[in-house]
C-alpha cells in the first residue's frame, strides 16, 4: 500500500522536523483496555472455539486424556521388542501429546485473555499436573531406547518404514546418552515440573494483575492509569516531560516490589541450575544449547560481535537526539519517534493491507495463508481488562496458530503484528509438511521467520514511499525494532548469562545485585559513559518485567534470529522463485534437523562471522540512509 503524500511546511528550527498528519482513515482504533473480556465485540477476538466450542467439550477431552495416561504402562509393555510394537507405542504417544497440547492451548489462551479468571487458572493447573504425570510415566523411554541400541533401531526402520518420522528424535536420544538419567532418577526429576513454572507464573501475575497501577497526570491534564499497556503507549509520547514521568513512575513503582521479583528470578535461575546439574552439564548454558546441538561459542560470539559494533547504534542515538532537538539524550527518550511530533497511526485494516502487500515476494500460498489468518479470526486484536500484556503466536498441530495482540495503531504494533504472523506462518508450513514428531521447530529458529517478516515490511515501505518525512518515520521505526532485537536483547542475553553464572557460583540474586548488574550493562550498551545516552538509575528495575528470563536462555534467539533473517531476506529479495522456495523449505523443515543445519541448507552459517558482519553492515546502511534524509530536509 502506498502512503498518500503529506503536504506540510518544513520548520527550520535546527533539526526540528514537521508535524506529519495522522492517517486520513475514518476508522478509529478502539480502546478496550478497561473493558471486561466478555464485552469485547467478537470480531476483534480470536476464534477460540476452533479448539473447543465450550468448557464442557474441553472437560470431555480432558477425561479422554486421563484415560490415555492410565493406559501408558499397558501400551508400553514390550514396546521395543519389535518394529510393530515400537511404531504402535510411538503413534499412541503422539496422539496423546497432540491432545494434551490442544487442551493446554485452550486453557492457556483463555487464561491469558483474563488473568484474573479463576476457572482458567484452575484449568491451567490441572493440565500442568497432568503433564507432570505424563513425563513421569514416560521417563522409561530414553533408557529403553538406549538399551535397544542405535544399530538395532535402524534395522527396525528398514523393516517398518513408518518409523521414519521418529528417526531424528530417536537418533538424538543416542546423542544425549551422557546426559540421560536412569529411569528411577528421571521419575524423581520429572516431579520438579510440579513447581518448575511457579516463579514465571507468579511473576506474570504480579506484573500483569496484582501490581498496583499508579495514576499520573500528563502535561495536558489528562489522568492516566499506568498499567503496562498505557506504559508502552505513553513512553513514546511526543512530549518529553510526559515520557519522563511515565518511565520514572512505572519503574519506581516496580521498585516497591523488587524483593519479591528478585526471589522469583532467583528461584527461576536455580531451577535451571538444578536441571543442568542433575543431567551432568558443566553449566546452564551448555545444558540449554546442547539439546539443539548448538556450540556455546555461538552465544559468546553474539555478545562479542554486538559489543564490537556498538558504534552504528550510538550514531543512531546521536542522530535521534539532534532530530528531537534535545541537548541531552535520555533513556526516557528511547521510544519517542525521531521525527518530532509524528503521531502516525495505522488502523487495523491498513495494517492488514500493508503486511499482505509486503509479503507478496513469497508467493501466493504464503499470502493466501495470511488472508486466512486475518479473515478466520486467528488473531485476538485489542487490549482488554485483565488481558496479558505483549504479543505472541501459539501453534496447535491440526488446528491453526493463534496470535495474541494488544494493538494500538503505532508503527511498532504494525511491526509486531508482522512479527507474530511470521511465527504463525512458520508453524503453519511446518505443521503442514512435517509429521507431528518433527513439527515443532527448535527455539533457536523461533525468531527467524518473525524477524524476516519485519525485514520484508521495511523493504516494502521504503520502496513504495516517496515522501522523505514518512520514509524517515518508517526508518526510525524499523531501526528501533533492530535496536530492540539485536542490541537490547543482547544486553538482556549478557545479563541472563551473568545471572546464571552467579547462581552457578553458589550466589543468590538479590535486588541489589540484579539492579547493579542490569544498570552496569545498560550503561555499556547505550554509551552512558561516552555521553551517548543518559541511563537513569531507575532503569535498574527493568529486569523485573522481562518474562523471557524464566524461559532459560531464550532472549539471545531474538538477536541471532534477526541476524539470520537479514541474510535470508536479502537472499529472497535479490533472488527469484528458487530463492523463494528455499525460504519456504526453511519454514517447512520444522524440527526435522538440528537448527544450525537447517539454516545452512537455507544459506546461512551462524558458526561463522559472515551473517553477523552482514547484519551490522545493513544496520549501518539504514542509519546512513536516515542521516542522508535529514541532510536533504535541512536544505
Amino acid at each position: 500500500m502506498k502512503f498518500k503524500s503529506i503536504l506540510c511546511t518544513l520548520l527550520m528550527l535546527s533539526l526540528v522536523l514537521p508535524v506529519i498528519a495522522e492517517s486520513n482513515s475514518k476508522k478509529e482504533i478502539p480502546d478496550f483496555s478497561t473493558t471486561e473480556r466478555k464485552n469485547i465485540p467478537v470480531e476483534y477476538t480470536w476464534k477460540i472455539e476452533d479448539l473447543y466450542p465450550n468448557i464442557k467439550t474441553w472437560e470431555n477431552d480432558k477425561k479422554e486424556l486421563v484415560h490415555m495416561i492410565d493406559q501408558i504402562e499397558k501400551k508400553a509393555k514390550d514396546w521395543t521388542t519389535s518394529p510393530q510394537n515400537m511404531l504402535a507405542f510411538l503413534e499412541f504417544r503422539s496422539e496423546m501429546m497432540k491432545k494434551g497440547f490442544r487442551l493446554a492451548s485452550y486453557s492457556n489462551n483463555q487464561s491469558n485473555m483474563d488473568l484474573s479468571n479463576p476457572t482458567f487458572q484452575q484449568m491451567r493447573g490441572d493440565l500442568q499436573n497432568m503433564a507432570v504425570q505424563v513425563r513421569a510415566k514416560l521417563s522409561f523411554m530414553n533408557n529403553d531406547i538406549l538399551k535397544l541400541g542405535k544399530e538395532k533401531f535402524h534395522t527396525y526402520v528398514k523393516t517398518e518404514p513408518k518409523l521414519e518420522p521418529y528417526v531424528f528424535s530417536i537418533d538424538d536420544t543416542f546423542r544425549m546418552e551422557t546426559h540421560t538419567l536412569p529411569t528411577d532418577q528421571q521419575k524423581i526429576a520429572s516431579l520438579s515440573d510440579l513447581f518448575s513454572d511457579t516463579a514465571r507464573r507468579a511473576s506474570g501475575i504480579l506484573n500483569n494483575v496484582e501490581l498496583p497501577s499508579p495514576e499520573i497526570t500528563l502535561s495536558d491534564g489528562k489522568k492516566v492509569t499506568l498499567n503496562y499497556a498505557n506504559y508502552v503507549l505513553y513512553r513514546a509520547s511526543n512530549n518529553r516531560a510526559d515520557r519522563e514521568v511515565v518511565m520514572k513512575t512505572f519503574w519506581e513503582n516496580h521498585k516497591k516490589f523488587e524483593n519479591t521479583f528478585a526471589v522469583l528470578v532467583d528461584g527461576g535461575m536455580k531451577q535451571h541450575l538444578f536441571n543442568a546439574r542433575i543431567h551432568k552439564y558443566k553449566d546452564c548454558l551448555e545444558a540449554r544449547l546442547y539439546e539443539n546441538n548448538i556450540d556455546p561459542a555461538v552465544y559468546y560470539n553474539l555478545i562479542k560481535y554486538v559489543r564490537e559494533n556498538l558504534e552504528p547504534f550510538h550514531r543512531y542515538m546521536n542522530l535521534k537526539k539532534e532530530m528531537l532537538g534535545l541537548d541531552k539524550f535520555k533513556y526516557a527518550d528511547m521510544y519517542a519517534s525521531a521525527v518530532k511530533h509524528v503521531d502516525k497511526k495505522y488502523n487495523y485494516d491498513e495494517a492488514k493491507e500493508i503486511i499482505s502487500n509486503s509479503m507478496e515476494p513469497l508467493g501466493k500460498e504464503y499470502t493466501d495463508m495470511l488472508k486466512q489468518a486475518f479473515e478466520n479470526r486467528w488473531i485476538d486484536i485489542y487490549p482488554n481488562k485483565g488481558k496479558q500484556s505483549g504479543a505472541y503466536s501459539s501453534s496447535v498441530y491440526g488446528v491453526h496458530p493463534f496470535i495474541k495482540m494488544n494493538y494500538n495503531g503505532s508503527y511498532d504494533n504494525v511491526s509486531t503484528l508482522t512479527h507474530e504472523l511470521g511465527h504463525a506462518m512458520h508453524s503453519y508450513f511446518s505443521d503442514k509438511t512435517q509429521h507431528f514428531a518433527n513439527s515443532e521447530y527448535p527455539s533457536f529458529l523461533a525468531e527467524i521467520a518473525s524477524t524476516f517478516n519485519e525485514n520484508m515490511l521495511i523493504h516494502h515501505l521504503l520502496k513504495h514511499e516517496k515522501d522523505d518525512l514518512l520514509k524517515l518515520f518508517i526508518l526510525d521505526g524499523f531501526i528501533q525494532t533492530v535496536k530492540g532485537t539485536i542490541y537490547r536483547q543482547t544486553h538482556f542475553a549478557e545479563f541472563e548469562l551473568a545471572m546464571h553464572q552467579k547462581v552457578e557460583e553458589g550466589g543468590t540474586l538479590t535486588p541489589q545485585w540484579l539492579n547493579q548488574k542490569f544498570l552496569e550493562l545498560a550503561r555499556v550498551y547505550y554509551g552512558h559513559d561516552k555521553g551517548i545516552v543518559e541511563v537513569d538509575e531507575y532503569i535498574q528495575e527493568e529486569w523485573a518485567s522481562v518474562p523471557h528470563f524464566f524461559l532459560n536462555y531464550y532472549v539471545y534467539t531474538y538477536s541471532t534470529g534477526m541476524i539470520a533473517s537479514m541474510a535470508l531476506c536479502d537472499m529472497v529479495l535479490k533472488g527469484k522463485e528458487p530463492e523463494q522456495q528455499k525460504y519456504l523449505s526453511f519454514l517447512s523443515a520444522g524440527g526435522s534437523r538440528y537448527p544450525l543445519d537447517t539454516l545452512k541448507l537455507a544459506g546461512v552459517d551462524m558458526t561463522t562471522a559472515a551473517p553477523f558482519k552482514a547484519a551490522f553492515k545493513r544496520f549501518e546502511e539504514l542509519v546512513s540512509e536516515m542521516e542522508k534524509i535529514v541532510k536533504r530536509l535541512k536544505k
